[in-house]
């Protein structure tokens, strides 16, 4: 009887830790709905869109305000990089930087992926009410959406919190908000919560005529090899537009697409030791067959193909801009002006180049 009771106790014991240790990360980490609604910011007094206007846009990965002067462990194929944050200083230079060249560039819409908010490799800051202090008055609305969000990544080369964040900031007014989660990669339970959760930040904005014109900013998986997780993620961002297209409202979706343009060159240019990263058929191909893509395919496919790269390892071996990963995705109905990648003044700022793009409102 003695040892029945004892081993009970021990079935007792190992059940109340693995509970504890199940609700510990469960309550410590996000678990995003499919489609969940965005508080927006954004007084009555911002201007609203009028139809026919021209809009400047412009999509950046801003690499947790990081800068260049780093090899982050995960910049290698291997994951061994020598760095695991940033310094302050570095972020201070970083963040002024993003600041100069929006300010230079003027956008009226900026979507930004990777800024931190509350993670530990950053000091817990609030990155966009930093760089927001720093920016034109005129950039009255915002939204933002968490895609990783855990108060303890036990990770060997993290230890610590974790929050980053999509954003949309723009001069005119922001109506309703939403957050669309992207599949996940195939991984164990603990894996999936601890980790990123890749999605989609869908902003609308009124049009004083009447409808409204809708802006997405996103980040696909960067780390899915092996897995159909690229392929199921496009699908996603595809049936999104392809709703909006079916209820006759104008898009654009920008961000890093972390995918090669649909061109076997893009592939066959990169340093062997980059092409683990994708597949030589890029899986981005039905959204340049459904959209107009900026850049264009005659862009990416021209001699000068290099100056719409908008990537920058920071792997030492490869010390310059080696692909295209960042797009703008339009309908049809939409016209397209200037549009470039701003690489002169912007490869000590991230691993991303901006791109800029102006559009002609419907």
């Amino acid at each position: 009887m003695k040892i029945k009771k004892f081993l009970k106790g021990i079935v007792i014991t190992i059940a109340a830790i693995i509970f504890a240790l199940f609700a510990l990360v469960w309550f410590g980490t996000y678990h995003p709905a499919d489609v969940e609604p965005i508080t927006a910011t954004c007084p009555t007094s911002a201007p609203t869109l009028q139809a026919g206007q021209s809009l400047k846009i412009m999509t950046w990965n801003v690499q947790f305000m990081a800068g260049k002067n780093y090899t982050f462990w995960f910049d290698v194929p291997n994951n061994d990089g020598p760095d695991e944050r940033p310094s302050p200083a570095d972020i201070t230079q970083t963040i002024s930087e993003v600041a100069r060249v929006i300010k230079d560039e003027n956008p009226d819409i900026i979507m930004l992926e990777e800024v931190d908010n509350g993670a530990a490799r950053t000091d817990y800051e609030d990155q966009l009410a930093r760089l927001t202090k720093l920016l034109s008055a005129d950039y009255v609305c915002s939204a933002s959406a968490y895609y990783w969000k855990t108060l303890y990544v036990p990770h060997p080369r993290i230890h610590g919190k974790m929050g980053l964040m999509l954003v949309i900031l723009s001069k005119y007014q922001i109506g309703a908000a939403e957050r669309h989660q992207l599949a996940l990669p195939p991984d164990s339970w603990l894996v999936q919560q601890l980790g990123i959760k890749r999605a989609m930040l869908e902003v609308h904005f009124p049009i004083q005529q009447g409808g409204e014109f809708v802006g997405i900013a996103t980040h696909l998986d960067a780390f899915a090899q092996g897995s159909n997780t690229m392929e199921l993620q496009v699908e996603q961002v595809n049936q999104l537009l392809a709703n909006l297209t079916t209820e006759n409202i104008s898009f654009i979706i920008g961000g890093d697409f972390n995918l090669l343009p649909p061109d076997d060159a893009a592939f066959q240019r990169l340093p062997v030791a980059h092409q683990y990263y994708y597949n030589p058929q890029s899986e981005v191909k039905p959204l340049y067959n459904n959209y107009q893509a900026i850049p264009t395919m005659d862009e990416v496919l021209s001699a000068e193909y290099a100056k719409w790269f908008t990537y920058l390892p920071n792997d030492p071996a490869v010390p310059y801009a080696d692909s295209t990963l960042d797009y703008f995705f339009v309908p049809r109905n939409i016209t397209v002006g200037e549009h470039h990648v701003r690489q002169a003044d912007t490869q000590k700022i991230s691993d991303h180049f901006p791109l800029v793009a102006v559009i002609l409102l419907p």
